[in-house]
């Protein structure tokens, strides 16, 4: 973090107008009631921008009234805090370098108001307050936050005792700003114990099992390989890049771990026991190409970017879908939303291109009352989200569907799109 100009510093607090419905604090009430089994008699939501710009204050106010408040339903400051008569004061904000999509609108949407660029330096952070009433210990209070209101991976968060803050008090969470210095590039000895390994492993969260953790190892002992790093300037031992580089590659997300792993189901009821070898390609592709060997409008499957079946004699029907387990699990709003990049994107590139017609709008959630922190193993991780809270940070992703198994979370986004026929010549990617 990086030393900032407070006079540059500005708060805008909005909350809904008191003869309205505070439906998110009634949602939160509701969540630490049933969720965590703590009660509490009321919770008012108030959300928060801070600005960090130049700004006189006539325009300070005509922002805050013009691009943040709802006049009808809202009432805002830009001057004193909109929350009071609280017992305890939650405010929750993204960490800093974590992608923040609101705050990036509301730096435009002030560009837009006053009719000239933001500095380079210039921006809007977001946070959310929650003002608590009901007789919390300090530790209950904690425990809402981090097990409810935040997620930890991408969010920080202060917990205030007490009704009120003024002044510089107000910048509970001050600026998320990253000032970007050379970074300490770390290397890191593989030459120990297996227990060394995986405690590596498990620090830096690699989500490397202990093979996998072998293979790194013996691949770096290779004297061929060493004497090309040293061509090129690397050391013989592995740096922290590229570490986090082969666990992304090798990550349950990219390589898809359990789809493809052996897996040993043992049906106590039936009194039998059977190996899958692969989830996916026993029951995904091994019954496409079952089905395919019996029907003909199976047009390309597994080979180009999507699925294409024929819908008539003109047109094509192109279905892309794409799993988001364990990104949705640690964070269900980015685990899904980013499954509409991709399945929107390949679709366009199946043959010759196909339209986009419509997204696939479904939910799925494991039983809520599956209890936190999961087993213990590398592939699985102690920060995912509990399937209760998943449908309310999922659902605004637009679209996701989430299903958990073995304990992941696994989150399929799909799109349907329509492509002419075009001869096989002309589109050798699709194959019959």
């Amino acid at each position: 973090m990086k030393d900032v100009d407070k006079s540059r510093m500005h708060r805008v607090e909005v909350r809904m107008r008191p003869d309205m419905v505070d439906a998110r604090g009634e949602a939160a009430r509701t969540d630490i009631i049933d969720d965590l089994g703590i009660s509490v008699e009321k919770v008012r939501c108030a959300e928060v921008y801070t600005i960090y710009a130049t700004l006189s204050a006539d325009e300070l106010d005509r922002v805050a009234q013009e691009l943040f408040t709802d006049p009808i339903i809202q009432e805002s400051s830009a001057a004193e805090p909109v929350l009071h008569e609280y017992d305890w004061l939650i405010e929750v904000g993204f960490l800093p370098g974590v992608t923040d999509n609101v705050g990036k609108t509301a730096t435009e949407g002030i560009a837009d108001i006053l009719g000239r660029p933001m500095a380079e330096d210039e921006g809007v952070y977001t946070s959310r307050q929650y003002g608590i009433t009901g007789d919390l210990t300090e530790d209950q209070a904690d425990h809402i936050a981090r097990d409810l209101l935040a997620n930890e991976l991408i969010q920080r968060w202060v917990v205030r005792q007490g009704d009120g803050v003024s002044g510089d008090d107000r910048f509970l969470l001050g600026l998320p700003i990253v000032d970007i210095e050379a970074p300490d590039v770390a290397d890191y000895d593989l030459e120990v114990d297996d227990e060394a390994l995986i405690r590596l492993s498990r620090e830096g969260v690699l989500a490397l099992e202990l093979d996998e953790m072998h293979v790194i190892r013996n691949y770096y002992r290779n004297e061929d390989i060493r004497a090309e790093r040293r061509d090129v300037g690397l050391g013989d031992k592995p740096t922290d890049v590229e570490l986090e580089a082969v666990a992304q590659t090798w990550s349950e997300h990219c390589k898809h771990k359990i789809f493809n792993a052996v897996i040993s189901y043992n049906d106590k009821e039936q009194g039998t026991a059977e190996t899958v070898e692969s989830l996916f390609k026993t029951y995904v592709r091994g019954s496409t190409e079952d089905i395919s060997e019996r029907v003909g409008w199976l047009v390309s499957v597994f080979h180009d970017n999507a699925g294409v079946i024929k819908l008539d004699d003109d047109w094509n029907l192109v279905m892309k879908v794409e799993t988001h387990n364990s990104p949705s699990a640690l964070d269900p709003y980015g685990g899904a939303i980013t499954g509409i990049v991709g399945v929107n994107r390949d679709p366009l590139g199946t043959g010759l291109g196909a339209k986009l017609i419509f997204n696939v709008d479904t939910f799925c959630f494991a039983d809520p009352r599956i209890c936190f922190p999961m087993a213990s193993s590398c592939l699985l991780y102690s920060s995912a989200r509990p399937p209760a809270r998943l449908p309310s940070e999922s659902s605004s992703s637009i679209i996701s569907l989430c299903l958990y198994l073995m304990f992941a979370c696994f989150t399929i986004c799909g799109t349907w799109t329509m492509s002419r026929i075009f001869p096989i010549k002309q589109n050798p990617a699709v194959r019959v």
